[in-house]
C-alpha cells in the first residue's frame, strides 16, 4: 500500500534561527498592501491589456479603445483607475489625450508573467 504524502507537517516545530532571519528580512505591511493593489490591478483583463499596448509606446484614448474593441468609456474608466495608481501618465495635445507608462518596471512584471505561463501554454 502506497504511503499517503502529507502536505502539512505532523508535527509542530520551527527552525528559530531561520524563522528570525525571515522575519527581520520581510518587507512592511505598508509595501505588502502596495504591492497586492498592484496585482489586485493587473487582475483585471482590460487593464493588463491597456498596459501592455502601452508598453509598445504612447497611444491616444481612442487608439486604445480600437486595439482592444472596446467603448471610450471603458477605456476612460479603466485609464482612470491606472493613473490613480500611478501605472500610467497622460499629456493633453490640443483636443487629444495620450497615455504613456509612468514608467518600465510594470511593462518588465508583464513580461516576467509572460515568460511564466509559456510552459502552461504549451500544455493545452
Amino acid at each position: 500500500m502506497a504511503k499517503k504524502q502529507r502536505d502539512v507537517c505532523e508535527l509542530f516545530c520551527y527552525n528559530k534561527s531561520k524563522v528570525e532571519a525571515l522575519k527581520k528580512s520581510m518587507i512592511s505591511e505598508d509595501k505588502i498592501a502596495k504591492l497586492t493593489e498592484i496585482f489586485k490591478i493587473l487582475g483585471d483583463i482590460a487593464r493588463t491589456r491597456i498596459l501592455f499596448a502601452l508598453s509598445k509606446g504612447e497611444l491616444c484614448v481612442c487608439d486604445i479603445a480600437h486595439v482592444l474593441g472596446l467603448s471610450l468609456s471603458a477605456v476612460s474608466h479603466q485609464l482612470r483607475i491606472l493613473r490613480n495608481l500611478r501605472l500610467v501618465k497622460y499629456r493633453n495635445e490640443a483636443r487629444m489625450v495620450f497615455y504613456s507608462l509612468l514608467d518600465k518596471h510594470i511593462i518588465k512584471l508583464i513580461k516576467e508573467g509572460i515568460t511564466y505561463i509559456r510552459p502552461f501554454l504549451r500544455e493545452v
